[in-house]
C-alpha cells in the first residue's frame, strides 16, 4: 500500500481510497467524467482552438506565469499532460455536442416550446370559496386593484409581491394553472377556480414566447447531452462488491 494522499496527520493510502469516494458519493461524478472522457477522445481541436481555450483557462484561474503553472499543477496534483486535456476539455467538449445533437436541437425546441414559454401573472390564493369570489368580483367591478387585495387577503407567498409571479416559464406553475395561463389572453380575469387544495383567482399579465436564439440553443444542446450521460451512467456503470 501507498500513501496517495496527505491531509494534515490523516494519510489515505491507495487501499482506501475507492471506499472514500463511494462514502461521500464521488463515484458517480468520476464515472461520468470517465464517460465523457472516452466519448470526445477523438475530437479533433484547431491551433487557434487551442490558443483561445488555453487563453481562458488562464485567464478563469488568474495564471500568468510558469511559476504560477507549477504552483497550480502541484495543487491539483496533475501532471502538465493532463493539464493540457483539462485546458481543451471543455472545447471538445462543445463540438463533441454539436456534432452529435446539432441537428436535433430546432426539432426538440418546436416540441417543447409549449412549455418553454414563460409568463407573468397575478394570482390570490384563498382557502376559502366564498372569499376568493368576492375578490374575484371586486377586482373585475374595478372597485380594488389586484395588487392590494393580493396583499392583503392572498394566503400564499405571492402576497409579497402583490400576487405577481413571474415570467416563469409555463412548465413551473401547477399544470392546472398552466392550463389556463395558455388558453387566456393578457389582461383576462379568470374566475375562482379550485386548484388542489386553494380557490384561486388568476389574471394574465403578459405571455412571452420562447425564441431559439443562441442562448436557447445551447440550453437545448445541454440537455441532450445531460440526457445521453445519464442513460451511458445507467447502463454501463457498475460497482463491484470489493468496494465495500
Amino acid at each position: 500500500m501507498s500513501v496517495v494522499i496527505q491531509i494534515g496527520e490523516l494519510e489515505i493510502n491507495d487501499e482506501d481510497l475507492f471506499p472514500l469516494l463511494a462514502q461521500y458519493r464521488i463515484l458517480p461524478q468520476l464515472a461520468k467524467e470517465v464517460i465523457i472522457e472516452r466519448a470526445i477522445a477523438n475530437i479533433e481541436c484547431t491551433n487557434e482552438e487551442e490558443k483561445i481555450a488555453r487563453q481562458r483557462f488562464y485567464q478563469q484561474f488568474q495564471i500568468t506565469t510558469e511559476a504560477q503553472i507549477k504552483l497550480w499543477l502541484k495543487h491539483h496534483g496533475m501532471t502538465p499532460e493532463q493539464l493540457d486535456r483539462l485546458v481543451l476539455r471543455e472545447i471538445k467538449l462543445e463540438k463533441y455536442k454539436q456534432e452529435t445533437w446539432g441537428n436535433q436541437v430546432e426539432s426538440q425546441f418546436l416540441q417543447s416550446k409549449r412549455q418553454l414559454d414563460r409568463v407573468v401573472y397575478s394570482l390570490i390564493r384563498s382557502k376559502d370559496a366564498g372569499i376568493a369570489q368576492e375578490l374575484f368580483f371586486r377586482i373585475q367591478e374595478g372597485e380594488t386593484s389586484f395588487t392590494e387585495l393580493a396583499r392583503k387577503y392572498s394566503e400564499g407567498t405571492e402576497a409579497e409581491t402583490g400576487g405577481l409571479i413571474g415570467p416563469v416559464e409555463l412548465n413551473v406553475p401547477h399544470p392546472k394553472i398552466a392550463q389556463m395561463l395558455s388558453a387566456t389572453r393578457p389582461g383576462q380575469l379568470i374566475p375562482p377556480t379550485r386548484v388542489g387544495d386553494w380557490w384561486i383567482v388568476l389574471r394574465l399579465e403578459k405571455y412571452l414566447s420562447a425564441q431559439l436564439d443562441d442562448q436557447m440553443r445551447q440550453r437545448i444542446l445541454n440537455e441532450l447531452f445531460q440526457a445521453w450521460l445519464n442513460a451511458e451512467y445507467q447502463q454501463k456503470v457498475s460497482y463491484k462488491s470489493i468496494l465495500y
